[in-house]
């Protein structure tokens, strides 16, 4: 595949995973301490892909800033959306860098916020065997109302495709997983400059001609564009990346009385004090302390989160910058925003959301958030 182009859709505004995303881009979201793009470019990068253009529009300045115009042995360049142009027009505006010199090579297309472990060479050489202008990418799941459904014929041919379906009229349980291959002659039925969705315009004219052709994957997918599965994909990677002494970095300081569940994934500057308990299944952002007494697990913890004495946080997010006083409880499903400061004492029940730069100084027992 050396020489084939992808296009990673980056400028979402990652409304469902607010607060978080008011303050960065979805794809720079830390999966295992990483950004979340990174995991993919190194995908990529493994399946011989040499250039990536970055569809980009909320906080663009950011991706630009942190992976710049290279990354792992990937060309970066970036194509910008003055205004949303929802799947479909992304794909035409980035037309030149994708069809260089008239090449009509097919290329790739990813959703940015999927994270996957899927053969990008298998499904290529799957979409040059067919007669699909465009090949999606396939993935069973148990509720697909979420989700594009198709009806697939024993060839592959894709007979339907059908955007979120309600509960209980999908066609399959075969779901649209976001990764496409591409055949250049598809980008002359998209308007430029027009917001166009690509799963509710394109694909199903192309279903009734014959030419789109579906890609059956069942491997390691998820799509992290709301908390719970954001969580999710973090467990899971920290699962198949993390052994036992992987977090056992020079910079972090571990009492001799603390306690470590793996999985776990511990960055640079992170300090866990006497008798605390990180683990399983946590992912400590660079600098973060975790105090004498406390408890940790399920939980993905941003940059410089400060915990203090005898706290727990089970099953959350917390943003970067954010600390948590003493005696603090923070229940499965919270999400706390960047440089969020919770007092001594408070409990956050279950769903809580706390929006960022805001000060909790008593307990929130109802799920909301708070703004």
């Amino acid at each position: 595949m050396v020489g084939i182009k992808a296009l990673i859709l980056a400028g979402g505004f990652g409304t469902r995973l607010r607060p978080l995303s008011c303050t960065r881009p979805k794809l720079m979201f830390p999966i295992v301490n990483r950004p979340l793009l990174d995991w993919t470019l190194e995908s990529l990068e493994n399946c011989g892909v040499d250039k990536v253009i970055l569809a980009v529009n909320y906080m663009a300045e950011v991706l630009e800033k942190y992976f710049g115009s290279s990354r792992r042995g990937l060309k970066i360049s970036y194509s910008k959306e003055l205004k949303p142009l929802g799947t479909g027009g992304p794909i035409k505006e980035a037309e030149e860098q994708l069809v260089e010199k008239g090449n009509k090579e097919p290329f790739l297309v990813l959703n940015g916020d999927i994270i996957s472990s899927i053969d990008y060479n298998a499904l290529y050489q799957a979409h040059m065997n067919s007669e699909a202008e465009i090949t999606v990418t396939l993935h069973q799941v148990e509720d697909p109302s979420r989700y594009g459904v198709v009806e697939i014929t024993d060839s592959g041919r894709i007979l339907r495709f059908v955007e979120k379906p309600p509960p209980g009229f999908a066609p399959s349980n075969l779901i649209n997983a976001g990764v496409y291959v591409i055949n250049p002659s598809v980008l002359s039925e998209i308007p430029r400059g027009k917001k166009i969705s690509i799963e509710r315009e394109i694909f199903p004219r192309l279903a009734e001609s014959g030419v789109l052709y579906g890609y059956l994957f069942d491997d390691l997918w998820f799509d992290i564009g709301i908390p719970d599965d954001y969580l999710r994909a973090n467990t899971r990677l920290l699962e198949n990346v993390i052994k036992e002494d992987a977090h056992l970095e020079k910079s972090i300081k571990i009492d001799s009385k603390a306690r470590i569940i793996p999985p776990v994934a511990l960055s640079e500057g992170v300090i866990v004090g006497e008798n605390a308990i990180v683990g399983p299944y946590v992912s400590l952002g660079n600098g973060s302390h975790i105090g004498r007494g406390s408890r940790i697990e399920n939980s993905i913890l941003f940059d410089e989160v400060f915990i203090d004495e005898f706290s727990t946080v089970k099953g959350s997010i917390v943003g970067e910058y954010s600390a948590l006083g003493k005696y603090v409880r923070v229940e499965n499903g919270c999400i706390l925003g960047d440089n969020v400061h919770v007092g001594d004492n408070v409990t956050l029940s279950e769903g809580v959301q706390v929006c960022p730069h805001k000060e909790v100084s008593e307990s929130i027992i109802e799920k909301q958030v708070i703004i």
